[in-house]
């Protein structure tokens, strides 16, 4: 009698746990010590450049005629340390240094390190006074004039409130808001907190949506089967942001926490990396044992795409640029019921936040349009159609060269909205798109360059990374002292 004994099937069998993207078992000992040392280095240049601003006024803490107050200067004041242009230039090229240090180091650190340097770094930043802007001031005045005054900032100037405490320090009196509604209404509750408590408020918030964001894309990029350590370094340690978007409490960091909301959400919705298999079963295409989870998981990958839009909505009501995505995340899915059911999702939300406005500011609620037409119609000194146009012989940038680069911009916008509707990553895509939008404006200033930090971490796109990684060193070097003689404008 013959005696069959089953055997496991060779291609059945659970392949072995393979090294995920953030494995650091045969991690190179110089590396992580060259890691350890770029972190080290960049929490005390934050704390060294903060300290420093902190001495008073100057060409990279600009509070016009109200004063040095101890609630701008913050902690630092009286360390006897003050901000230079040689030591800006020192502080920055530190932090970049270390940066590029940490993009080829950063998987062979562990991931609380990382994520405790960089909220140190941005601790270390709050507690200084805002750096390279006088925006958060204008938050403030903008707050105080609907809040405190019954002004709608839609439709009135901080100029018509100049007893207000805040108007030495704006440097826009004669503007309307150009923020979306949500971040106005939003506001009005920080300016019950008096002057001191609002820009404290905002500085807080702009740590507190930055480190927010920082941990959703390493969210994001590990669902998607990449680094989430490199992601985070990618975003949360980069000089843009470290200088400009949490040194200068911009109020980008909260689009950028929602845009990085967005990116969790839908991480792994169009399939993503799956885990790895065994040679043999890739080779003859055998069922893996986690079929079923997968299929499970699959079943749930249309409605995240469905959940993704709805941050991006929201952010739009913060910030009408961040609305440039919703339109790629639509064309996401392969299916057309799918897409119409992403941009039913996306119309409601943006229904809700035009609710939203036509309750707290009426008619006026558009009138954030009409600034940022305004602004468009500016030239900042180092944005690229005036610097290219004077390497060209134009003069003071005229409007028919301006509209050339924004023709440009539509048109890249057109190609990739294609290509997305073609099949390809509309992360990818909204992240060249984005990086066109700021590259054609003519208004550029240098916290732009964030926009497209969080689409470039998740992505596997190397041109993308390498794009947005060369408009940062530019942004850098739009405020750079060392870099102002090979620029045109001043």
């Amino acid at each position: 009698m013959q005696v069959t004994v089953p055997t496991a099937h060779p291609l059945r069998a659970r392949p072995p746990a393979a090294a995920g993207p953030d494995a650091t078992a045969e991690s190179s000992p110089a590396l992580r010590v060259l890691g350890a040392l770029c972190l080290i280095a960049i929490v005390a240049t934050s704390f060294l450049l903060a300290a420093s601003a902190s001495a008073g006024p100057s060409d990279f803490v600009r509070v016009h005629g109200g004063g040095w107050p101890g609630w701008i200067a913050g902690p630092y004041q009286g360390l006897g340390l003050r901000l230079t242009p040689a030591s800006f230039d020192v502080f920055t090229l530190v932090l970049l240094g270390c940066y590029l240090g940490l993009l080829a180091s950063a998987k062979m650190l562990p991931a609380r390190v990382l994520g405790a340097a960089i909220a140190l770094a941005y601790l270390a930043l709050m507690l200084g006074p805002p750096l390279l802007s006088q925006d958060v001031y204008g938050y403030l005045s903008f707050a105080r004039l609907g809040a405190l005054h019954g002004l709608d900032p839609y439709t009135h100037v901080a100029a018509e409130a100049p007893a207000d405490p805040s108007f030495p320090y704006i440097g826009w009196p004669f503007q309307h808001t150009p923020y979306g509604p949500l971040f106005t209404l939003g506001s009005y509750a920080i300016a019950q907190l008096g002057l001191a408590g609002g820009l404290w408020a905002f500085k807080a918030i702009a740590v507190l949506t930055s480190l927010g964001a920082v941990a959703l894309v390493a969210l994001a990029a590990k669902r998607e089967g990449n680094s989430g350590r490199l992601a985070a370094v990618f975003v949360g340690l980069n000089p843009v942001m470290l200088e400009f978007a949490v040194g200068g409490a911009h109020n980008d960091t909260i689009t950028l926490l929602l845009v990085a909301a967005a990116l969790a959400i839908g991480a792994g919705a169009l399939g993503g990396r799956r885990r790895a298999q065994s040679l043999e079963a890739q080779l003859l295409d055998a069922q893996p044992l986690d079929a079923h989870p997968q299929e499970a998981e699959g079943s749930q990958r249309p409605r995240r795409l469905r959940q993704a839009v709805l941050p991006l909505a929201l952010a739009a009501g913060f910030k009408i640029t961040a609305g440039l995505l919703i339109p790629f995340l639509v064309l996401a899915p392969r299916a057309a019921k799918e897409r119409l059911r992403v941009l039913g999702n996306a119309a409601g939300g943006l229904i809700a936040v035009l609710i939203v406005g036509a309750i707290g500011f009426g008619a006026g609620m558009t009138g954030f349009i009409a600034p940022l037409a305004e602004q468009q119609q500016q030239v900042a000194p180092h944005s690229i159609p005036a610097e290219i146009g004077r390497l060209v012989g134009l003069s003071n940038t005229p409007t028919w060269w301006r509209w050339l680069f924004l023709a440009g911009f539509v048109v890249v916008v057109i190609i990739a909205l294609w290509r997305t509707a073609k099949g390809a990553d509309w992360r990818v895509a909204a992240g060249w798109s984005t990086v066109a939008l700021v590259v054609s404006t003519a208004w550029l200033l240098p916290w732009y360059a964030i926009w497209a930090l969080p689409l470039a971490a998740v992505t596997r796109d190397r041109r993308l990374r390498i794009g947005v990684l060369v408009f940062c060193l530019y942004a850098l070097a739009m405020r750079l002292p060392l870099t102002e003689p090979l620029l045109g404008g001043h």
